[in-house]
């Protein structure tokens, strides 16, 4: 594809730009901003990557790596900033999600070691992974929030903070991996999949184009259950003093105020 014949796309940003202005939907500015931004980012990873593919060093796939997870952490912290030390925690979950993921898939051979391969499953999982905590962070300061109460009976019959707060823990575990194993339900049925269509569209075997888009489904299981579970027990014991007392959870307009 020309950059003569990707201009033309942008038919499809004009598009939702005449539909906001004639229903005063008030969208054009992010519209653009966002076709800006996203055009600005993804050429400039695209010449990046280039690079990176081309000089195959170990240094600078860690160094994307690192970034990825920067890039997450600093997007999703903020659902989860009325939980101590959220930062580090959401570290600690994408690099072990990250370590997991491509240490079974390099052990066992299953992907060649280079960067064509690492640096693009790595941002999936990564990518996932974000998107998975910022929903289960949502979920869980809702359920703590809105059953405080219950939980502080709880502890003052003689709970420990694990029992107290399973039941929000459990709940927000599930309601965040949900839509990725709903989705998985009705892949080939409902939506073909990008990244299979991409290697079709590229002159793939479609037999080996799924072959490859069902490991990847099968990592984002991973991802989306290991992210959910290992965010949440990293974060429960946070809403608890030494004295196994529940600290006060400030509201979301509290947390937006300062």
């Amino acid at each position: 594809m020309s950059y003569l014949t990707l201009s033309l796309a942008l038919i499809f940003v004009l598009i939702p730009i005449i539909l906001s202005k004639t229903l005063h939907l008030g969208l054009e500015k992010d519209t653009v901003s966002a076709t800006v931004r996203s055009i600005i980012q993804l050429l400039a990873v695209g010449y990046i990557l280039q690079f990176v593919f081309d000089s195959e060093h170990i240094i600078y796939i860690i160094l994307m790596i690192l970034l990825m997870i920067i890039a997450a952490t600093q997007n999703a912290r903020k659902k989860g900033a009325s939980i101590k030390g959220i930062t580090w925690k959401l570290v600690a979950t994408y690099v072990f999600v990250e370590i997991l993921t491509q240490g079974i898939l390099l052990g066992f051979n299953i992907t060649p070691a280079t960067a064509q391969y690492i640096i693009p499953i790595s941002g999936m999982m990564i990518g996932n992974s974000m998107v998975l905590s910022i929903l289960f962070l949502n979920r869980f300061t809702s359920e703590v929030e809105a059953n405080q109460d219950e939980t502080e009976l709880i502890l003052s019959l003689g709970g420990t903070p694990k029992q107290a707060i399973h039941r929000q823990l459990i709940t927000s575990i599930q309601a965040s991996t949900i839509p990725t194993i709903e989705s998985q339900k009705t892949i080939g049925l409902v939506q073909l999949p990008g990244m299979m269509s991409g290697q079709i569209m590229a002159g793939a075997d479609p037999v080996q184009a799924v072959q490859f888009q069902l490991l990847i489904l099968f990592l984002l299981l991973t991802a989306a259950v290991v992210t959910s579970a290992m965010l949440g027990f990293l974060s429960y014991p946070s809403l608890f003093n030494e004295r196994m007392q529940m600290l006060k959870i400030r509201r979301k307009d509290e947390l937006n105020s300062h």
